[in-house]
């Protein structure tokens, strides 16, 4: 482990950022546009949610780079522009950060169907690998590979990151089975925890899936399962409907209770997902009294 995220981890909790998508369409992202493409086209739409982030008390913010890599940008037309995208995403992501706080580079799943036989392993490996390479080379602090939910995947995608000598967080998204403690596809918590590990993780956990409630009960499972430090990123209460609109009812004030006990078990950084904003980070700040 390296020697300053040693340290972070020393000083834990350690707040991150919330949701991005969200933020980024209340400043203007069409539905079905590639987030990532803002990196280029409107950066300052990008610099302006991680700072607003980083006010808000975030000691780590991610990269808009969630969708960066070539299948999910070939989407959008984009599929030579990997590296340029993820460059331009790390630029903003210091430029919001200005010294204040650490920019990890996020890494989503891949659109691709391992189980189906959609790509071949192979390939997958190309795609991971060309996009940590991109986000490692434009200067981010470590990496996180988040949200994936096929463990095949989840391994080609860490190794990729780990190789390229940067700290790693690996993260899935547990929201599946009777306790709701597996992936859509069936993945354990002590099963992912043991592959990240034996792959050279610094730290595993969970984002997406679940509110913080369900949390407290991954949290439990995690730290039964590994000793590495662990990264949670609930989401704001469960989702509903209103008038076509995807919303979460849970308050800033509610969210933050519910970190303050994640905090309590341990749990070394923590933030939001989706339905979350700067306002739940910042009354997580002052709940933890961080």
């Amino acid at each position: 482990m390296s020697s300053w995220f040693h340290d972070l981890v020393a000083h834990a909790p350690v707040l991150l950022d919330g949701a991005w998508g969200t933020q980024l369409q209340a400043r203007g992202l069409e539905a079905g546009a590639s987030p990532d493409a803002l990196n280029l086209d409107r950066p300052e739409v990008v610099v302006s949610v991680g700072r607003d982030y980083v006010e808000a008390g975030s000691g780590i913010i991610l990269t808009n780079t969630f969708g960066a890599n070539r299948r999910i940008l070939e989407r959008h037309g984009l599929a030579d522009r990997v590296d340029a995208i993820n460059r331009a995403g790390v630029r903003a992501g210091r430029e919001a950060a200005d010294g204040r706080a650490r920019v990890f580079g996020s890494v989503g799943p891949s659109g691709a169907m391992l189980m189906m036989g959609d790509v071949e392993p192979a390939d997958l490996e190309s795609v991971f690998a060309e996009q940590v390479s991109a986000l490692a080379d434009g200067g981010v602090d470590a990496l996180v590979v988040e949200t994936l939910a096929d463990l095949e995947e989840a391994r080609i995608a860490v190794a990729a990151a780990v190789a390229t000598g940067l700290p790693v967080v690996a993260c899935m998204a547990f929201d599946s089975g009777p306790d709701r403690d597996r992936t859509m596809m069936g993945v354990s918590v002590a099963e992912a925890a043991a592959a990240f590990a034996d792959l050279g993780a610094s730290a595993v956990g969970a984002n997406c899936g679940q509110d913080v409630a369900g949390y407290i009960r991954l949290a439990e499972s995690f730290r039964t399962a590994t000793p590495l430090p662990l990264w949670l990123k609930p989401n704001a209460g469960q989702p509903s409907s209103l008038e076509g609109k995807t919303v979460y009812a849970q308050t800033p004030e509610a969210f933050a209770e519910g970190l303050a006990r994640l905090a309590d078990l341990g749990v070394a950084f923590l933030g939001g997902c989706c339905g979350t904003s700067p306002e739940f980070i910042r009354a997580a700040r002052e709940r933890l009294g961080i």
